[in-house]
């Protein structure tokens, strides 16, 4: 089926989407990849927490993996661009192998643990934006936006599975899962190499600038142009309210009417109802939903996630909260495997790794914001009150924030305008000489509806990934 009918027409089937040879061993990899992660961040909290008895190092050793997404995440997207993604891919996947594999080692001081765990969390960012910025080589129309639901949901499975099996098995020996870990890179490594094709790097070397001037025209092209503006604010702006229930889960169990005995499963339901939501949604809208109805349905499931709580006011029990969470999560696989991939379609190429550091560095500071202030608020505030408040005004803001959502015909013109700059399929390096300020020009005249002028760079096509 044609990219154009599927548009139009019935959504692309799951046996099309793996029917593409690389993609098959792109979701192997990823699959692996987080699976092997949330087992070393379950075991990790538990190691540190037997070596020092300290609540706070173990929430320390938990939260370095944010950090590098805080302090460099465009930046080290940026290096991905420089390089062919294949190889930073493996290249990641075998730095984070050996860092992790260290941290197993027996007698290493709680310092040293997580020094190592930043320096290896420090490789997620390049090899996501990488593995983002590939998958519009492989997939196109609507088998990118199938594909990405896929391993948006992969991610959501792979966190529930990974934290019972992490805890599980370290509870009898952590540093067996960190092993474990380890393993899945490396094994994730291998798959790469073996079924991923090698493409030139995104930006040449004699079309290189200063990493910081080449990582704040990422930030310029985005915030730039009307399409891309309008994606970035709505997904930045709906997991600020969507967190919420999960971040403060293990306080919410331990509210007044709920015993002792029950917070453990308290806690577990809340936790796991909005990724199960996000599960089911993003499998059912991607599959039995058309394309052009899903892009309709963007802006009624933006205000529905966070309006889905405030139900939350009358002080509902855990397994009501759970269910409420659990919409949330579904009204948001309904929005964000479609904004991103018209988000990604309508980037130039040379552009879509720096741009996938953009987006996930303001969703990661944006929930831990989100979590630090409702948090801040629940210490003062009963917590139903504090998110049923929380997601009141969230589902205001994001109605006001959608008033300027784009036409549909918009996002069309700079789909095509993308798709119509030579050398947009990918494949080839854009023509030497011409500066990256130039391509952001072109790329930014794209997605405003205007003709990129044929005398600009080949524009190459490489997506920025499911947030």
């Amino acid at each position: 089926m044609s990219d154009e009918a599927q548009t139009a027409g019935s959504p692309a089937t799951f046996r099309e989407v793996f029917a593409a040879d690389e993609f098959r061993f792109l979701f192997v990899s990823v699959a692996l990849s987080w699976i092997g992660d949330y087992i070393a961040k379950a075991a990790v909290t538990v190691l540190v927490y037997r070596e020092t008895e300290s609540v706070a190092l173990s929430a320390a050793a938990f939260a370095v993996s944010f950090l590098p997404w805080l302090i460099g995440g465009p930046l080290l997207t940026t290096v991905a661009e420089r390089h062919p993604y294949h190889r930073v891919m493996i290249t990641t996947d075998l730095i984070r192998m050996a860092l992790i594999a260290v941290v197993a080692t027996p007698g290493l001081p709680v310092w040293a643990m997580i020094s190592l765990l930043f320096c290896t969390t420090l490789a997620n960012p390049p090899n996501q934006a990488a593995r983002s910025a590939l998958m519009p080589t492989v997939l196109t129309g609507d088998r990118l936006i199938v594909g990405l639901s896929l391993i948006a949901s992969t991610g959501q499975l792979a966190q529930v599975g990974g934290y019972v099996a992490g805890a599980a098995i370290a509870s009898v020996n952590p540093r067996a899962a960190l092993l474990l870990n380890a393993t899945t890179f490396a094994v994730s490594a291998l798959v790469i190499r073996l079924g991923v094709r090698a493409r030139p790097a995104a930006t040449a070397p004699d079309r290189r600038q200063h990493l910081l001037r080449e990582t704040a025209e990422g930030f310029q092209l985005v915030w730039r142009t009307d399409v891309l503006r309008a994606i970035a604010i709505l997904v930045w702006t709906v997991p600020l309210f969507a967190i919420v229930p999960e971040g403060l889960a293990a306080a919410w169990a331990a509210e007044p009417g709920v015993s002792d005995s029950e917070r453990g499963l308290a806690q577990a339901m809340i936790m796991a109802a909005s990724p199960t939501g996000y599960i089911v949604g993003g499998l059912l809208i991607g599959r039995l939903v058309r394309p052009g109805r899903r892009r309709r349905l963007i802006r009624p499931f933006a205000v529905i996630a966070p309006l889905a709580l405030v139900p939350t006011l009358l002080d509902p029990s855990p397994p009501v909260v759970a269910v409420l969470a659990g919409v949330c999560g579904f009204a948001v696989a309904g929005l964000l495997p479609v904004t991103n991939g018209l988000f990604v379609q309508a980037l130039p190429h040379g552009y879509r790794a720096r741009a996938f550091g953009v987006i996930a560095t303001g969703i990661q500071v944006g929930q831990g914001a989100a979590v630090l202030v409702t948090g801040l608020l629940a210490d003062r505030f009963d917590i139903p009150t504090v998110v049923g408040l929380w997601s009141l005004t969230g589902a205001v803001v994001i109605s006001l924030a959608l008033l300027r959502w784009p036409a549909e015909e918009r996002f069309d013109e700079a789909i095509a305008a993308v798709a119509a700059t030579p050398g947009a399929g990918g494949g080839t390096p854009g023509t030497p000489g011409t500066s990256a300020a130039g391509s952001a020009a072109g790329g930014a005249a794209a997605s405003n509806g205007n003709p990129v002028p044929q005398a600009r760079d080949a524009q190459q096509a490489d997506e920025v990934g499911s947030a």
